[in-house]
C-alpha cells in the first residue's frame, strides 16, 4: 500500500524524482512508528491503572477496572481522563476511610485532576510546550502515589 501511494505521488508530480517518493515512504514509516509507540505507552498506562484499581475491593470501586481501557479511544480519552484520574483516588479514599486510615490524604485526587487538565491543554498549540511535559511529570507522580496505596491494601481485601 505504501509503495502504491509513493508511486502515485511520484507520477502525479511533474518535477518529482525517485527521491521524493522515498522521502514520502520514510515519513510515513516514521509516523507509523511514532503512532505504534504512543499506542504501546497508552496501553501500558491503562494496564497499570487497571492493576491499581483491581486491588480495591469491589464495594469501594468508583470506576470498574475495564472502564479504564476507554482511555484508548482517541480524543474521548482526553475527556475520560477527568473521570478515571478522579475516581481511582476516590476508590482508594473510600477503602481507607472504611478501615479508619486517615494518613492517606486525598489519595492523589488533586494530582489526578491536574494531570487531566494538563493532558487536555496539551492539544492546544503553543500551550502544549508547557502542558505536555507537566502532564508527563504529573502522570508519573500519580502512578507512584497510587502504586504506593495499592501496596497498603491486602491482596485478600
Amino acid at each position: 500500500m505504501l509503495a502504491t501511494l509513493a508511486q502515485s505521488y511520484a507520477h502525479s508530480s511533474n518535477s518529482s524524482s525517485g527521491g521524493d517518493a522515498a522521502g514520502l515512504i520514510v515519513m510515513l514509516v516514521f509516523l507509523m512508528v511514532i503512532l505504534l509507540i504512543s499506542l504501546a505507552i497508552t496501553i501500558a498506562i491503562c494496564l497499570m491503572l487497571h492493576m491499581v484499581q483491581s486491588r480495591v475491593p469491589v464495594e469501594h470501586q468508583k470506576i470498574s477496572p475495564p472502564a479504564i481501557w476507554l482511555l484508548l479511544i482517541p480524543l474521548f480519552g482526553l475527556v475520560w481522563n477527568f473521570f478515571v484520574f478522579q475516581r481511582i483516588p476516590e476508590s482508594y479514599k473510600s477503602y481507607f476511610d472504611s478501615v479508619g486510615d486517615t494518613s492517606v490524604g486525598d489519595c492523589g485526587k488533586a494530582v489526578g485532576l491536574w494531570f487531566a487538565i494538563c493532558a487536555a491543554c496539551s492539544i492546544v498549540p503553543c500551550l502544549n510546550y508547557i502542558a505536555g511535559p507537566a502532564s508527563l511529570v504529573l502522570l508519573i507522580i500519580f502512578l507512584v502515589k497510587v502504586f504506593g496505596f495499592r501496596g497498603k491494601i491486602p491482596v485478600s481485601a
